[in-house]
Order: C-alpha cells, then structure tokens, then sequence
C-alpha cells in the first residue's frame, strides 16, 4: 500500500496560463511550494520551488536561454530539470542525478495543472460545456480563501443557502423550500439531477424570476460543475443555458484559490459582465465560508465536531461519503 496521499495522485489547478509568462511564477499546492516557468519551446514546468544545490528559491531566479537559472549560484536547468551550467565549474558536465524535483504538468481550461505524485490520474477533471462550439468560455478568479477546498465544494452544490445569502439574486425568503432531487454515485464522486430552485435573478442575463433546474456533479475531490437551464421565457436569449465549473486549488489544509470557468450561448456581453455577476455571488459566498467551524470538512467520526444534516443536504452527505471512501486527507477531519 502506497503512503502517497490519495490528493497527491489527482490534477489540481495552480494558477491562469496567461500569469506563467517569462518570469518564473511561486505558487503553492497542498502545502508544497512549487515553481512554474516556460521552457524555450513555450512548455509550462512546475518543479519543487528549491534548488537541489543550497535549497535556495528557485522562483526567485530568471529564464535564461529557455533554462531556469538558480538565483543563488547561476546554476541553470533545462526543461525536465536536468543541470546543464554549474557557472563556478565552467568545464564539469553534471551527471544525470544533478536535476530538479520535476512534477507532471499540463494546461486545460485556461488553467495549469499539476499532480505532485508520480503516477496518478491520466489527466484533470472533465468540464463536457469546455467542447461545445456554442458555448463561450471565461473564467472567473482567482479568489483567495481562508477556508479548506472541500468547504468550498459543498457550498457550491448548497441550494438551501440561496435565499440567505443571495437574496436578491440567486434566492428569496419567501422561497426557500429545496424540493426533493435525486443523487447518484459515479466513479469520480457524485451526480445530482433534478434539483430545482426558484430565482428572481438566475443570471446576468434574466428578465424576471425564474424556477431554475439545476444539474451538479462532482467530478475530482476538490472540482465541481454545474449547469442550469432557467425557463425560456424569462430569459432575454433564446436557448440560454449555462454551465460553471468550479476548480479549487487545495494550499494548505484550510486555505484555498479558487477560479470558475463560466460557459455559455452569450458571446455579446463583454467578459467583465460576465465576470461581475460571478463575482458578485461568490463574494456574497466568501465570508460565510470563512466563518465556519471548523475550517476542515468534518467526515470522520473523529471529527473535533459533528454537524446536523437534513434531506436537502443529500447532496453534500453524499460527497462528504465520497471524501471519505475516496481516503482524502487533506482538507477534511
């Protein structure tokens, strides 16, 4: 039995592509300091953020002719982190264990990925709206969270919390009964048809208070989507559907950066309305977030404290059964 943790071994995103330019980028996952930088070829890598030398930054040095250059002793390494330039040795040829702590990387969504384990998922979370022509893509964040990603997770397949902490936009008091909505098992966590909520402003683009039918489905331990269908007539575009995802990069146990990558059939409104509205609902969401207790998803019988449940949390005692039957550690107790 391996005693890499289970998040070790799936993709979670680290960071937009566009902010991995030419300087090398510090980010953090899973408490690892990591560093991200293009090779000559426009490849993004993501390494362990410490130099196999002294143990100094590596994000605090440069590219430099498609190496990344230690900022300490100039020592420079090639993409897939082999030591190619030991400048106080002008004529040693470093051999093949001179080389960078490399981790496994790739772009998707807009986004770099990384999974720190060696093997693991073949690739990130799906997102099905991501290959559909007629559906424009644009995401969202990041947002900086003081709380653990799977807080995050089970507020976002919340409807209960609509009327409270949306009221206005996504919920009213006076109609926050959650019908009841079917939820099923899947191989990368959990699938909830049915669900209906009603909204006076179900997006940016409603004319009228809509019954909203939702879909969610959890697709990776800290990654969601949903997609909803408003009725047609209180909607201003003909066919208006939508579907949002939600990638949570895990920091540390009880911190989080969150993005959402919106798709949908509106390619008239510029990307700041689209994005404004998304900002407005999850700021609404943040401070709530931050204030529960414990930080940490409580799944365990262990668990410091045990939290109440009712049938309109199916969903999310579903996916706190996934957590556990899945062996996550990081992010829960």
């Amino acid at each position: 039995m391996s005693d890499v943790p289970v998040e070790h071994r799936h993709w979670h995103p680290v960071a937009l592509s566009a902010a991995v330019a030419a300087a090398p980028l510090a980010v953090q996952l899973l408490d690892q300091p990591l560093v991200l930088w293009r090779d000559a070829a426009g490849a993004v890598q993501a390494w362990a953020d410490r130099c196999p030398h002294r143990g100094a930054a590596l994000s605090l040095g440069c590219v430099r002719e498609g190496h990344l250059e230690c900022p300490y002793h100039g020592w420079q390494f090639a993409s897939g982190g082999q030591v190619q330039v030991i400048p106080a040795l002008p004529g040693f040829v470093p051999p093949a264990g001179h080389r960078a702590t490399v981790h496994a990387c790739t772009e998707r969504f807009g986004l770099v990925w990384v999974r720190l384990a060696d093997d693991g998922e073949t690739a990130p979370p799906a997102f099905a709206a991501e290959d559909e022509p007629r559906l424009r893509k644009v995401n969202c964040g990041p947002y900086d969270v003081a709380t653990s990603a799977p807080r995050i997770v089970e507020n976002f397949l919340d409807m209960a919390h609509f009327g409270f902490v949306h009221e206005h936009w996504l919920g009213e008091r006076g109609h926050t009964a959650v019908p009841p909505y079917t939820v099923q098992a899947t191989p990368t966590g959990l699938l909830a048809t049915q669900c209906l909520a009603w909204q006076p402003k179900s997006s940016v683009h409603a004319q009228t208070g809509a019954m909203v039918e939702y879909t969610y489905e959890v697709n990776g331990p800290y990654t969601a989507v949903l997609t909803k269908v408003p009725d047609p007539a209180t909607v201003a575009l003909a066919g208006f559907r939508e579907s949002i995802a939600l990638f949570i990069c895990p920091v540390t146990p009880e911190s989080s950066r969150v993005w959402f990558r919106l798709a949908m059939n509106d390619f008239d409104s510029p990307d700041e309305a689209l994005q404004a509205f998304q900002h407005t609902i999850f700021t609404q969401d943040q401070p709530v977030l931050e204030s529960q207790r414990p930080k940490r998803l409580p799944i365990s019988d262990a668990a410091p404290v045990q939290e109440l449940h009712c049938a309109a949390d199916r969903s999310a005692t579903a996916y706190r059964r996934h957590l556990r039957a899945l062996g996550i550690t990081h992010g829960v107790c």
